[in-house]
């Protein structure tokens, strides 16, 4: 193998470091070292532990595929907990000679000894049943026919307890992104024997915040490549993996989907009706029951297993998730051990990567090496009787400063509401003044939508976050509103919220706010220079039709002005002295987000050609009309 295709390959499993160039001969050298620790972990785990496969019955009859690997040493004089990760995306490899290269995140708890448990979960590879995706929580008490993840999880906990020998009564189950959805519903309805849950970048709600849509709007490259692959159908059980990349024709997404046109074209020139959850998407494109249901937050109730919820503040897919997850079990379980850990990562990029640089972002150190002691404690703790980790309610990581903040409460509770006004002239500030010029405006065109990365790819980008910003600032259909030079720091901590004033000529329209760090004209990262660098901290679209009701879309009228008014996700951000604060509006994100025609039409997904127009937009800023970005200020320690 490869020198750089075995350093892609162990960078998967989150092994490999530095993302740094460096020399052949440094490269080769890395990928040797990397490769010989990488044979010793798997000699390790096959030295020492016995791998096991089971069909476990659930409730209803249907038998879900289960693979444990238990300790060799273990016996009636020394018995170990249970980590368990359930999945869609298969516990592969299949047989009990085969064994995976890595039972968790870390060598540490390989070597420390629990039994390690994966499970593929229902109607996925090996496992019986019908697949759900994001399956509905059954809150009402359950028949013998009613399942859910809460009762697979359960019922799964109930049979290892009795059957798998040598467990000492303790249950632990993490899982990152889709396995961290399983994670967080397996903990409602707390099974006895579950003392420590760790919900890691978990999908709460597809409709509102999470991979498919924000606010409404499509998620378009994810949405194609994920349900592409991950949609195709499975008749019967099957140790195959079945996942079918598509075809495109170019390594330009932008074009691509451009080309695409409305989105009706999909099924008759790709899907071809085959894709059953894209069929869903089409045919339910509000927030109707098919997507209230499958919301996660008000069920995260009765949880009594300790919670350690993790993300990343540059999760381009879950970040909504972890926030909101975190909040939900805090509300709906009080006096239970939740804590929180935010980090500057991508997704997964506390197991996968270092964690010292995203995009245009340097953190300089690696601050993955910061979080995963402490995930090794809390469930040692909990599992084993280990030293109590020293974890905080919320511990955060804040970028700009560069440096982990703990907290009692999140977000903050000294952190002061505070309005950033959009001015006359693009001036940004924290003082309104009277206003000569009562709108700024610029032309939305369907037909040239603004990039949200100058990354040319048919995926979708993990490095946009923290993406420099100029290419979008120089567009006409983009506004830029700039504060003056800080005096001093100012520190953002909790969520955002846009609260825009506007008009428009057509009767639909999408609006993107971008919160972005001006670097000073000296600025430097190495010997790169990054003087007036705008530096993405977060940015959120709203599909302006639901400004009133996600579940009942309003047409705009032309020309009324409209308060549009949305949350954005959370951050903990220090703008530092000698920086200025950024706010960029535009009306598309392309092809991050799906194009809104402008045109109000009763379903998107449905839209004509002819339903796709020029718009002009204003967005207001003077006393009668106050647009601004809504943030919270953390006074100076």
């Amino acid at each position: 193998m490869k020198p750089t295709i075995l350093i892609a390959a162990l960078l998967s499993l989150g092994i490999a470091g530095s993302s740094l160039p460096v020399s052949a001969n440094a490269q080769t050298t890395a990928a040797s070292s990397i490769a010989d620790a990488q044979r010793q972990r798997a000699d390790y785990i096959r030295s020492h532990y016995s791998k096991f496969e089971y069909q476990i019955a659930m409730r209803d009859g249907k038998k879900l595929f289960t693979a444990v690997y238990a300790p060799l040493d273990a016996g009636p004089a020394k018995t170990y907990p249970v980590l368990m990760v359930r999945t869609p995306y298969s516990i592969a490899p299949y047989g009990a000679a085969n064994y995976k290269p890595m039972l968790a995140p870390t060598a540490d708890y390989e070597k420390d000894g629990y039994i390690f448990v994966f499970q593929d979960v229902r109607g996925t590879y090996m496992s019986e049943g019908e697949f759900v995706n994001m399956r509905p929580h059954i809150s009402q008490k359950k028949s013998a026919q009613d399942v859910d993840e809460s009762s697979d999880t359960y019922d799964t906990i109930e049979w290892l307890l009795r059957h798998q020998p040598y467990n000492n009564g303790k249950f632990g189950q993490w899982g990152i992104s889709y396995p961290g959805f399983y994670t967080s519903a397996g903990a409602i309805d707390s099974h006895p024997a579950l003392k420590a849950v760790s919900p890691q970048a978990p999908i709460a709600d597809w409709f509102r915040g999470d991979d498919m849509h924000r606010h409404g709007a499509l998620n378009l490259a994810m949405a194609f490549n994920f349900f592409h692959s991950f949609g195709q159908p499975r008749p019967k059980p099957t140790d195959q993996r079945g996942w079918k990349e598509p075809e495109f024709g170019t390594p330009d997404g932008y074009q691509f989907f451009l080309q695409l046109g409305s989105l009706k074209n999909v099924n008759e020139k790709f899907f071809k009706e085959r894709i059953a959850f894209w069929n869903d998407i089409v045919a339910h494109p509000d927030y109707d029951n098919f997507w209230q249901s499958r919301n996660l937050l008000p069920h995260l109730k009765n949880i009594k297993a300790a919670v350690l919820t993790v993300g990343g503040w540059y999760d381009t897919e879950d970040l909504y998730g972890p926030l909101q997850t975190f909040a939900a079990i805090e509300k709906q379980n009080p006096g239970i051990q939740n804590h929180m850990i935010m980090g500057p990562w991508i997704h997964g990029g506390w197991t996968r990567t270092d964690g010292d640089k995203v995009g245009d972002s340097n953190f300089g150190y690696k601050t993955s090496d910061t979080y995963k002691p402490l995930e090794y404690a809390f469930f040692r703790h909990y599992l084993k009787g280990g030293d109590k980790p020293a974890l905080p309610k919320a511990m955060v990581f804040e970028t700009g400063a560069n440096r982990w903040r703990q907290f009692d409460s999140w977000p903050p509770k000294q952190a002061k509401a505070e309005n950033l006004y959009l001015m006359e002239n693009g001036k940004l500030s924290f003082r309104q003044t009277a206003q000569t010029q009562p709108f700024s405006e610029y032309i939305s065109d369907p037909a040239k939508p603004v990039p949200y990365t100058t990354e040319t790819l048919t995926g979708w980008s993990k490095n946009y976050v923290a993406a420099d910003q100029r290419f979008a600032a120089s567009r006409p259909d983009v506004l830029v509103f700039q504060s003056d030079v800080l005096e001093q720091d100012v520190t953002l901590a909790g969520p955002l919220e846009a609260d825009l004033f506007a008009s428009v000529t057509g009767t639909d329209a999408d609006f993107v706010v971008k919160l972005i760090d001006v670097l000073p004209a000296n600025a430097k990262d190495g010997e790169v220079q990054r003087g007036h660098a705008q530096i993405l901290v977060r940015g959120e679209p709203f599909r302006a039709r639901y400004r009133d009701s996600y579940s009942q879309p309003k047409a705009l009228v032309p020309n009324e002005v409209t308060r549009i008014r949305f949350g954005i996700n959370d951050v903990m951000h220090t703008f530092q002295r000698g920086h200025r604060i950024m706010v960029q509006v535009q009306s598309s994100w392309f092809p991050f987000i799906d194009r809104n025609p402008q045109t109000f039409v009763p379903n998107i997904y449905q839209a004509d050609e002819k339903d796709f127009v020029k718009a002009n937009h204003r967005i207001w800023h003077n006393a009668s009309y106050p647009s601004a970005l809504k943030v919270r200020i953390l006074p100076a320690s």
